[in-house]
């Protein structure tokens, strides 16, 4: 098996052996797999992981003991492997059980390779209308109809995204749909060219935004982003944090206090919603693809989204 791993150093390998999918779990040969700032973060020391990256996929079923109905199918897959039996399990809470593994991030083999085990339970197949391209971006959209899982918009609301990365593109159309007064503030217009069909209001300019927003989505990475969300909201208003930040991040939360301002933080998200938009063209995800490489190519791949107003780049193991 081919594989990319992240152990002292990122090196391609091609003599992996493949994994063997414990029980309960599937072997699933991976078709093509995105490349995400979490990965990026990864490289330099997040979470201390070590092992094969990769958490975007889609592949296909090639074993699953005792649900061979899922034999031959292409699906995706949620990424925290969760215990199922703690009581935090036992509450809804999958995605923070305390004993979870995570694919390609912590303490599980992830996607940049030929193949991968996850539980029977977190895959979902996939219907025919949806291409390998839009399937690979289920995970991360799915990440953005979280926002609205945890958050009520209505059209009244003034909703500011801030970051146009792939993430901060992905929320901006999720949040669309809720028909609130939009604005997405990024730094390369070609990025946000992409949302102008569907009639999201963009800028380049900070001064363009008013302060007084009631939510803010900050989805940049950087903790000026954050910063930036904190002087853009009213009083009272929601900020709700996309971005991961590998080392430490200092800002003024005193102001965050006086003005009592909502924190949310925002992670993985249902893919159900992120299927049911892809299938309704309620979202466009492949004119964020920007390259591709094969696995042998891995390396560099990394590099490539490394690169600074680089879209998606993605891997192809077929």
């Amino acid at each position: 098996m081919r594989a990319l791993r992240l152990d002292s150093a990122l090196q391609f390998e091609a003599n992996q052996i493949n994994p063997t999918p414990p029980p309960g779990e599937a072997l699933i040969r991976v078709h093509q797999a995105g490349v995400c700032a979490t990965d990026l973060q990864l490289v330099k020391g997040y979470m201390g992981f070590q092992g094969i990256l990769g958490h975007e996929f889609v592949g296909t079923v090639e074993q699953a003991a005792g649900h061979e109905y899922l034999s031959g199918k292409r699906v995706v897959g949620e990424i925290n492997a969760a215990c199922r039996t703690c009581a935090t399990c036992q509450a809804g809470h999958l995605t923070h059980c305390p004993n979870r593994t995570t694919l390609g991030i912590d303490r599980r083999d992830g996607a940049f390779a030929d193949f991968l085990c996850l539980p029977v339970e977190n895959l979902y197949p996939l219907p025919d209308e949806i291409s390998n391209d839009q399937a690979v971006f289920i995970e991360p959209l799915a990440a953005a109809c979280q926002i609205l899982e945890q958050v009520s918009i209505v059209p009244t609301d003034r909703v500011v995204v801030i970051g146009d990365g792939k993430l901060g593109l992905l929320c901006a159309q999720v949040l669309r749909t809720t028909n609130c007064q939009l604005t997405i503030i990024g730094r390369h217009q070609e990025k946000l060219a992409l949302l102008k069909h569907h009639g999201i209001q963009t800028t380049v300019n900070v001064e363009d935004v008013s302060p007084g927003a009631d939510i803010v989505i900050e989805a940049t990475g950087s903790p000026d982003g954050l910063k930036l969300a904190n002087q853009l909201l009213r009083p009272k208003g929601t900020l709700v944090l996309k971005s991961t930040y590998h080392g430490q991040t200092t800002f003024d939360f005193t102001s965050l206090v006086i003005n009592e301002i909502t924190i949310v933080g925002s992670r993985c998200g249902p893919f159900p919603q992120a299927i049911k938009l892809l299938q309704k063209n309620s979202v466009s995800v492949e004119p964020l693809i920007r390259v591709r490489y094969s696995i042998n190519q891995g390396v560099e791949a990394i590099e490539r989204a490394a690169t600074s107003g680089t879209l998606k780049v993605l891997l192809t193991m077929d």
